[in-house]
């Protein structure tokens, strides 16, 4: 049986250990070489996060819409092509759970970053107590999302802003199974420096695998010294799939207004 079979048992998705299951995992990640990626570059692969039967539970939600506050046509709004849906308030055990195991493992590097560029925001050491934050200021929509793509579908580069308070780091984790279920669709993030041209990044996922990525930007070192810090602007996306079907989770730790 594989180490992770008993995050999800059979038609029991909200089985009352999956929480608990998914902080011990996560819990159990190499984070200091996770935030010294996250540092050096503004992202980290964490492998097997989940694994191909957890993957494939988590993207069969998609197809029951009670679990959903609504969905998105990239088309419609020139985002793309594809779709994607916001989980409603109370979300599945798992994705509750993924947010509420991340947040406290990220948000010493959130708080290093914004003292780095002089902004005054400092964050909780929890995500409840964040969310409450998001709440205060009329940021009451859950944003956790799952993403569907087909033949031809892509995500324009785009930054994941949906109010006043952001957390500046997120996570999207792979639910489908590259060269097997799909062809193409890969994850890729731009950075741009001052006075440079955009960098490209292709990160590449396995099914189950998730990737930690900046929201919208992240400090680097100058070549000056210690105390010269210029902020970097980040944007991620999808290339076009050439076949099949691609799912995503994405995990976002501020609310929408």
């Amino acid at each position: 049986m594989p180490a992770n079979a008993a995050l999800f048992p059979p038609f029991q998705l909200e089985a009352a250990n999956a929480g608990a299951d998914l902080d011990q995992r996560i819990a159990s990640q190499p984070w200091s070489d996770i935030s010294a990626a996250l540092h050096a570059g503004g992202c980290a692969l964490i492998p097997s996060l989940f694994d191909a039967q957890e993957a494939q539970r988590l993207a069969e939600l998609y197809d029951d819409d009670s679990l959903f506050r609504s969905r998105i046509v990239m088309a419609r709004h020139n985002f793309g092509m594809g779709e994607y849906k916001y989980f409603r308030y109370p979300l599945p055990t798992p994705i509750q759970a993924l947010r509420s195991a991340f947040y406290p493992h990220l948000a010493p590097l959130a708080n290093h970053w914004n003292a780095m560029m002089d902004i005054g925001v400092r964050y909780p050491a929890t995500h409840a107590e964040f969310v409450r934050r998001c709440n205060d200021a009329g940021q009451v929509r859950p944003t956790p999302l799952l993403l569907r793509y087909e033949a031809g579908d892509y995500n324009c580069l785009h930054q994941d802003l949906y109010g006043e308070h952001v957390f500046p780091l997120q996570v999207a984790i792979l639910l489908s199974e590259p060269g097997c279920d799909f062809t193409g669709g890969e994850f890729v993030l731009t950075e741009q420096r001052p006075r440079m041209q955009s960098r490209p990044e292709v990160v590449p996922l396995r099914q189950g695998d998730a990737v930690v990525f900046a929201v919208s930007q992240r400090p680097v070192q100058g070549a000056r010294g210690p105390g010269h810090v210029y902020r970097v602007n980040l944007r991620h996306g999808v290339s076009r799939l050439r076949s099949g079907r691609r799912h995503t989770l994405g995990i976002i730790f501020h609310d929408a207004a």
